[in-house]
């Protein structure tokens, strides 16, 4: 098995859970969790793939629905054990957003696009899943908010293409730019550090 497949699938069970433990959140019905966890895996993967004319990864591969029901259903059973919902959510969206991210920036090099695309391609397979979730959630998409998201993944995404330019084994590129999305986001809830606003306090508190 390839490096890049199991990141595939390491991201894809980081995502369902995130999107298991959204949907309990929001205290929705089991088949309510499950399109969550769902739509939360594969979303970001199905626009990207669809955008750059690529047969779409889980209709052809099943393992990936198998992978993304079992971990909504283990999200479920042990929903007591992943101790506060709010930071093991936060903890498995994270970890998607790096995984995710490389994912998509792999595709776009395969695919032959420009380093800019390849990004971009990453940000989007990383946060759209997200977004979607968010918006079947009735919420305010976390990449549309100051929090630094998107970001993360942009940043990561050009490490990468910087270290693949250095005599790094491939691998090594793979793990140094993904935790640089997760330290990114980890620094940025710690220390509560946001993108610049256009908003005054007084038209934040307004809100």
């Amino acid at each position: 098995m390839s490096l890049f497949l199991i990141i595939d699938i390491l991201g894809t069970i980081a995502f369902a859970v995130s999107g298991a433990l959204t949907a309990m959140k929001k205290r929705m019905d089991m088949f309510g969790i499950l399109i969550i966890a769902f739509v939360t895996a594969v979303g970001g993967g199905t626009l990207r793939d669809v955008l750059i004319d690529f047969p779409i990864t889980w209709m052809r591969n099943l393992t990936y629905v198998y992978v993304i029901v079992i971990a909504a259903v283990l999200a479920i059973i042990f929903r007591k054990k992943l101790g506060y919902v709010r930071r093991s959510l936060f903890l498995f969206d994270t970890i998607g957003l790096a995984l995710y991210t490389i994912v998509g920036v792999e595709k776009g090099i395969a695919a032959d696009f420009p380093p800019l695309i390849c990004i971009a391609l990453g940000t989007m397979s990383a946060c759209f899943g997200g977004v979607i979730r968010d918006i079947l959630c009735n919420e305010i998409p976390v990449i549309f908010r100051k929090n630094i998201y998107a970001t993360a993944c942009i940043l990561g995404g050009i490490l990468y293409f910087v270290l693949l330019k250095t005599t790094l084994d491939p691998d090594i590129v793979v793990i140094i730019s993904g935790s640089l999305v997760i330290v990114i986001r980890l620094l940025a809830v710690t220390f509560d550090l946001s993108l610049p606003t256009i908003y005054s306090k007084k038209e934040q508190l307004e809100k």
